[in-house]
């Protein structure tokens, strides 16, 4: 029996699912959602060249392995997280979802995001680019890779980033 291709709105439907889940602030659930050989990325903004760099050899925001994925979500549900407590009102906005390749285990996916975030009156704007690898395991999607890469010059304006993309 042949296993069936990750379609473009299944992936589609995972990377909404995944946004929703940040913004319910429901992170132990979004943390599930990771292979336990995933990575999540965020790039520097103005990196050389932020799809291909390495975090092994250039600077990045971000760079977690499933341990520091885990953490960050239980770190940031404590009320000693004082950067984001009360949490802040998020919007992650995904769009223009691409299926580049998949098959029946692997798929590789790239979106454009906006992701709003209010905190004491205070509203600043992340845009960009992620790039996805998504895995098929015991039937269910999960991240393999997820890199952001920021269309920002600097994060001058939006200070810290102390949310999840």
């Amino acid at each position: 029996m042949s296993k069936k291709t990750i379609s473009a709105q299944e992936a589609e439907q995972f990377l909404y699912l995944e946004a929703e889940l940040l913004d319910d602030w429901r992170l132990p659930e979004w943390a599930e959602l990771y292979s336990d050989d995933a990575s999540y990325e965020v790039a520097c903004p103005n990196a050389d060249d932020p799809k291909t760099d390495s975090p092994a050899t250039s600077l990045f925001l971000v760079s977690d392995r499933k341990d520091r994925i885990i953490g960050r979500a239980v770190r940031l549900m404590k009320k000693t997280a004082h950067a984001e407590y009360p949490h802040s009102k998020t919007r992650h906005l995904v769009t223009n979802v691409r299926l580049l390749e998949s098959s029946a285990d692997v798929a590789k996916v790239k979106a454009n995001f906006c992701v709003y975030r209010t905190k004491e009156d205070n509203t600043v704007m992340y845009m960009g680019e992620f790039n996805y690898t998504l895995v098929r395991q015991d039937g269910e999607l999960k991240v393999r890779l997820k890199r952001a890469i920021l269309d920002l010059n600097s994060l001058y304006e939006q200070g810290r980033l102390t949310i999840i993309l």
